[in-house]
């Protein structure tokens, strides 16, 4: 005789396991960091303000909004200076925001030393059974000479976005070229988003604010008006596994604070 009760249950069970599964999948693929700065270029002695966000994407990564907030203890959160010397960032953070889980993470910093800074922003988690690593990075200029950080040149996160050009001076109408590296090596027909604050991304595939990386990983985007671009790119690895997790996923952001 067939124990219907003892078999509903059976079906249950595996139903919610399988559920589980895939929440912890879309949890570690789900969220992005960026950083990000108030303003691009600014005069020497002038204030910046360094952002840590965080943005729940679960409409695919489509848009460039604010959801939660990430826990900052694991956190790498540096600023690399003209003159090369890397400061840490998450010493100096404060909390904007009324809850735990509400805002972002800033920092006030003064620019003195005129050229070209980079903020940069690396974490390695386990969440279930996925490895996630999720690196950001931000540019900023002080005074009118570029000079001291090379924009080109990788900071050897796990997965990086490198412009190819000064990104602080970025303009509308201008082509901008941003290469990804995927363990210091181009990824090749990777999809780069270039998203624009306030824009939601169709399904799929967008051909306005989307591109596939060539054989060297680059890919090249004109943004169309003066604008916040969150510059994404993600990497499913499932052949990487380890003791604790069964696959691995890279995601990869750069912000532009484009001028007109």
């Amino acid at each position: 005789m067939i124990n219907h009760k003892a078999s509903a249950t059976s079906i249950l069970a595996h139903a919610i396991l399988a559920l589980s599964v895939a929440a912890i999948s879309t949890i570690a693929s789900a969220h992005d960091t960026w950083v990000q700065t108030n303003v691009a270029q600014v005069a020497p002695g002038e204030v910046v303000h360094i952002d840590l966000m965080l943005g729940n994407h679960g409409n695919e990564h489509r848009d460039f909004k604010l959801a939660s907030k990430i826990g900052i203890e694991k956190v790498s959160f540096d600023l690399i200076t003209p003159d090369g010397n890397q400061q840490d960032l998450k010493s100096r953070v404060a909390d904007i925001g009324n809850a735990a889980k509400e805002g972002f993470w800033s920092v006030r910093q003064v620019a003195k030393q005129p050229g070209l800074y980079v903020a940069a922003q690396s974490l390695d988690t386990i969440h279930g059974t996925t490895r996630a690593y999720r690196n950001a990075k931000c540019y900023f200029q002080v005074g009118e000479k570029a000079g001291g950080v090379d924009p080109l040149k990788p900071l050897g996160q796990p997965i990086e976005l490198v412009p190819q050009s000064n990104p602080a001076t970025a303009r509308a109408g201008e082509p901008i070229t941003v290469q990804v590296l995927l363990k210091g090596k181009p990824l090749a027909d990777a999809t780069m988003s270039f998203i624009p604050r306030g824009a939601e991304l169709a399904a799929d595939f967008d051909p306005n604010f989307e591109r596939k990386t060539d054989a060297s990983g680059k890919a090249t985007f004109t943004p169309a008006e003066a604008n916040y671009y969150l510059v994404v790119v993600h990497h499913a690895a499932d052949d990487e596994t380890g003791e604790k997790y069964e696959r691995s996923h890279y995601a990869g952001t750069l912000t532009l604070n484009i001028a007109r």
